[in-house]
């Protein structure tokens, strides 16, 4: 069953929607990592790490999970399928990359510099483990906004063909 013209143009302004809101706030919190904020208290670190955090579980989580339910939707009830484009292949795999880097990585790194934080206040920022995670999430955060741009431009240009059967 494929979707009709009007709920493929919904489906598609929700899919922007998703990508916009998660490479917004992956960028907004990179800029925020870069500036570090310049914290000089105790309550200003935790403070920092912990809108960090929200931004994380309330904005980026779900917008990427957003993406990759309207992806499958685009995937099942369009013509392009799952494995029809090589472009399409290449999105899935970069999606799921996001994801499992997001999930087991930049998150609990980010957890773990709100719990330092919080424990050991504006010392944290002299604590090996704060810094590693920190330089972490500043990296891969970076290539995390990287490989959403470079979906996005894959999405519109579709630089791979059609897949011979």
């Amino acid at each position: 069953m494929e979707l009709g013209v009007k709920s493929r143009a919904w489906l598609k302004g929700f899919h922007v929607l998703f990508v916009c809101l998660w490479l917004g706030t992956g960028l907004s919190m990179v800029l925020i990592l870069t500036m570090k904020a310049q914290p000089n208290s105790d309550l200003h670190l935790y403070s920092v790490i912990s809108s960090l955090k929200v931004i994380d579980d309330f904005i980026i989580i779900p917008s990427a999970i957003g993406c990759l339910i309207t992806g499958l939707l685009f995937s099942l009830f369009t013509k392009w399928g799952f494995t029809k484009f090589y472009w399409i292949i290449f999105k899935w795999i970069i999606m799921i990359l996001q994801i499992i880097l997001g999930t087991f990585f930049l998150g609990p790194w980010l957890s773990n510099m709100l719990a330092l934080s919080n424990e050991l206040g504006f010392r944290a920022n002299d604590n090996y483990q704060y810094i590693s995670n920190y330089n972490l999430n500043l990296y891969f955060g970076t290539l995390q906004a990287v490989l959403i741009i470079l979906a996005i431009f894959v999405s519109i240009l579709k630089p791979w063909g059609k897949r011979s059967k």
